[in-house]
């Protein structure tokens, strides 16, 4: 299979709300709208995509209806401490403060409208005891 695009799709009973939260908070433009689906595209690299539908369309199977449950949404960014800076001044909830893991991340975790997890990432080096968990080709 050659896969040509690849994009998570948020299903919800709150379609507008949660495109208007990605716009507004991680830069996502629209480039889709209907009442039942929207899709959104990073403004600053086309490649990111996000989709948003309506959980109980009828293109979704019935019993695969319903709400996005048990999702996080990782995003990596240059400047990690600055949009954790801009996501709390914005009121967004903070779940987990900003900090280092000892496995090569320095993040923060926040949440959309549904509940979705939104971990905002920066790779930082790994500790030595994890360092030798990772690829020769992912250092």
């Amino acid at each position: 299979m050659k896969c040509t695009q690849y994009y998570p799709v948020i299903m919800t009973d709150r379609v507008i709300e949660t495109a208007e939260f990605y716009r507004e908070n991680f830069g996502f433009t629209p480039m889709f709208e209907s009442d039942w689906y929207i899709h959104l595209q990073s403004i600053d690299d086309q490649n990111i995509n996000l989709a948003i539908l309506q959980g109980n369309h009828e293109t979704i199977p019935a019993t695969a209806r319903g709400k996005v449950a048990g999702l996080l949404l990782n995003f990596e960014v240059e400047d990690v401490d600055a949009v954790f800076a801009t996501v709390k001044e914005a009121g967004l909830p903070i779940v987990l403060s900003l900090r280092d893991e000892a496995f090569g991340q320095r993040h923060f975790i926040t949440q959309d409208p549904n509940g979705v997890l939104i971990d905002i990432i920066k790779p930082i080096p790994p500790s030595e005891e994890f360092l030798k968990q990772y690829t020769e080709q992912a250092i």
